[in-house]
């Protein structure tokens, strides 16, 4: 079973794009406390699709709090500098 729910802040204005095929796609970064560490949080990428992902690009901004549940995706691709680059969304 792959399912994740998070609770936290935006650490950064989310960014709403648009693929070749007109779906929306909006790329945050959410801030979680680390209940194992005072003052401490864990940034973790998350990607919305379609009409969430609107809505999310509306209505959020940084430091809004937010809960969010999904999936965990790996993916990984090469950058210009011809690394393999590994990412978990």
């Amino acid at each position: 079973m792959n399912t994740v729910s998070l609770i936290g802040r935006f650490a950064r204005d989310p960014v709403l794009l648009y693929s070749q095929n007109g779906t929306a796609i909006c790329n945050f970064t959410l801030a979680v406390r680390n209940p194992f560490k005072e003052n401490e949080a864990d940034f973790i990428r998350c990607v919305a699709w379609g009409n969430v992902a609107e809505l999310v690009a509306e209505k959020h901004e940084k430091g809004n709090m937010i809960g969010v549940e999904g999936r965990i995706a790996t993916r990984s691709y090469e950058n210009n500098e011809g690394n393999k680059v590994y990412v978990t969304e």
